[in-house]
């Protein structure tokens, strides 16, 4: 085995020690970036032997950042690896997924990105998880962006120059977009690659994660104009012409 994993989180709890169990056995190192957590996350992740990077939380936090912290510390390490798999806290990572994503990776040599299917941990609990799951249904082969589970080829990453820390919502498609840019090519494989544990029991909590899907639409729509055409179309759509309507409708 000779890929290292970045995991990140802040106050995950205990599912960030099902994750840490489930990554241990399978990489050569574990990085776990913390964000200024104040349950046990650092000390658990200390007990497994994973390398523990505070990030410093005197500076505007995003997943990015945390993201390009783990890949310095990972680098900052003996032998760098080939590839990096980027997970987060809330994740478990499938038995098998660094071996099959791996031997993808050595395959072809222009690939710089690979990753698997996921899965709603909990899917049944409540609407608001099989949404989640609903999202994570994505065809396998040629893709143009994912999510911020990865594994990403080191000298790709280093090409483009990381996760772009200014991005608050959506850095994992700002980073793919400039990968495919770049000339590099992503991929989604068949295997199962993790099963997220999104604990969304409350409309609230569903409302705050599509707030910031909606600023990652117009931020990174805006920073390349290409990508999320349809989803700033919509956003037009249901968030301002449709209530005019209603409105419209009501006083008539």
């Amino acid at each position: 085995m000779s890929v290292d994993v970045v995991l990140i989180g802040r106050n995950e709890g205990a599912r960030l020690v099902k994750s840490l169990a489930s990554v241990v056995p399978q990489a050569r190192r574990v990085i776990y970036v913390d964000s200024g957590s104040t349950d046990d996350s650092v000390a658990n992740a200390s007990s497994v032997g994973a390398t523990v990077v505070d990030l410093d939380m005197s500076v505007p936090f995003t997943a990015a950042r945390a993201r390009n912290a783990g890949f310095e510390a990972v680098m900052a390490q003996d032998n760098p690896p080939l590839a990096i798999q980027f997970l987060d806290g809330d994740c478990i990572m499938t038995d098998g997924w660094l071996d099959a994503a791996e031997h993808k990776m050595r395959s072809e040599d222009d690939l710089a990105l690979v990753t698997g299917r996921q899965a709603e941990l909990h899917r049944d609990t409540t609407i608001f998880n099989q949404m989640s799951d609903f999202e994570w249904k994505r065809p396998e082969g040629e893709i143009e962006a994912c999510g911020g589970n990865m594994m990403v080829r080191v000298s790709a990453f280093e090409a483009v120059g990381g996760f772009d820390p200014r991005v608050i919502a959506a850095e994992d498609d700002e980073f793919c977009t400039r990968l495919r840019k770049a000339g590099w090519r992503l991929v989604r494989i068949s295997p199962e690659m993790s099963r997220h544990d999104g604990g969304r029991l409350r409309f609230q909590q569903w409302w705050k994660r599509a707030e910031r899907t909606g600023h990652g639409f117009a931020q990174v729509g805006h920073m390349h104009p290409d990508y999320f055409v349809r989803e700033r179309k919509r956003g037009w759509v249901f968030g301002l012409i449709l209530p005019l309507l209603a409105l419209f409708g009501a006083v008539l």
